[in-house]
């Protein structure tokens, strides 16, 4: 990232020596990492917040294209929508049997015989 060389580093930690002391360096390099691993965190969370805005905005611009899509095919095919088959009403009208559907939800239900054991295959 910052590309340094073995010789810059060295000159920083002789530096870093001679200004904060041999017995401080430790406690100022514990406070650097913190600083950083605070740095990196903030970062981390700005790029997912930015990798979440791109992915939005390119789902609403394939929606966009296919809402489009969409439109020239159905503009292309208006026929195609009256081809479906019909349904039947299931407001009592009647079946094919000349019964209504309500007749048929009045009928008794009859009890299911009782079951019987059967055979396991192989035995």
């Amino acid at each position: 990232m910052f590309d340094l060389s073995i010789s810059e580093i060295a000159i920083i930690v002789i530096i870093a020596i001679v200004v904060i002391g041999p017995k401080e360096l430790p406690r100022a390099l514990a406070t650097a990492g913190r600083w950083i691993a605070k740095a990196r965190g903030v970062m981390g969370n700005f790029r997912t917040g930015l990798d979440a805005m791109v992915r939005e905005a390119e789902l609403q611009e394939m929606e966009k294209k296919w809402a489009a899509e969409n439109e020239r095919i159905m503009l292309e095919n208006p026929s195609a929508s009256g081809d479906a088959p019909q349904m039947e009403p299931l407001d009592g009208t009647p079946d094919n049997t000349g019964e209504t559907l309500t007749d048929q939800a009045d009928l008794p239900l009859e009890p299911l015989p009782p079951k019987t054991p059967t055979e396991k295959p192989g035995s």
